[in-house]
């Protein structure tokens, strides 16, 4: 059986991403903020699969360690998926503060210290993947309408982050994929997105699949079409 790890499991794209590899009969370790309080995720049907829910908070840089003591055995997929956009951010004027520091702790800190957490258990699995839940607004040459500072900087900075990923885990076996979901209709994509979380969750664990054994796709950015983006 399959497991992965993904991080913020309780709702929107990670809750689709546990429930449709509970569906292929995967183990998943659901990380979330406050188990208790994640009714949604715990209702999921399990079928073949397996599920395990556990207390992760993206914003505090040791939860990750304290998450790797109680999940255990080889980790297929690390899925850094939990992110915030704080709309403090969002205009010139007001950006440099507070909230733009807990975007870089949620959306950039927080996946590199999962992925130094669970590197070794990802090393001794059979297919060897991370994915980093990033954004085409991380893309410097794509951004043509200003704004949004926090949130494009923090995932640009992901983005950097993933691909040095690639090249210091390529001895070891490990393909880093980077993911734009597209724009979805998800409580941070507005109701306005393209594509169903089911529609982005079944492209993303498509090129999940394409990357098992695959290295010349690590360190790539990936709209969840398939399609290169620019950095």
């Amino acid at each position: 059986m399959h497991h992965a790890l993904i991080t913020g499991a309780n709702r929107g794209l990670g809750l689709e991403h546990a429930r449709q590899l509970l569906e292929r009969g995967w183990h998943v370790s659901a990380a979330v903020r406050n188990p208790d309080a994640a009714t949604e995720l715990a209702a999921l049907a399990e079928g073949e699969g397996k599920l395990d829910i556990h207390a992760y908070d993206a914003a505090d840089p040791a939860s990750a360690a304290a998450l790797a003591a109680v999940v255990t055995g080889p980790v297929d997929l690390l899925f850094a998926n939990a992110g915030m956009a704080s709309g403090e951010t969002r205009a010139f004027g007001q950006a440099a503060g507070a909230a733009m520091l807990d975007e870089f702790r949620v959306n950039t800190i927080a996946p590199l210290a999962l992925v130094e957490a669970f590197a070794g258990q990802v090393e001794a699995s059979e297919m060897k993947v991370i994915a980093l839940q990033s954004s085409r607004m991380g893309s410097v040459r794509e951004n043509e309408s200003g704004g949004a500072y926090g949130y494009r900087s923090s995932k640009a900075a992901l983005n950097a982050i993933g691909k040095s990923l690639s090249i210091d885990l390529k001895d070891r076996g490990i393909v880093v994929l980077i993911l734009h979901p597209g724009w979805v209709k998800t409580d941070m994509g507005g109701p306005q997105g393209q594509l169903t979380v089911q529609e982005s969750v079944s492209g993303q664990l498509d090129l999940i699949a394409r990357a098992y054994g695959n290295p010349v796709m690590s360190g790539r950015f990936y709209h969840v079409s398939g399609q290169d983006l620019p950095w």
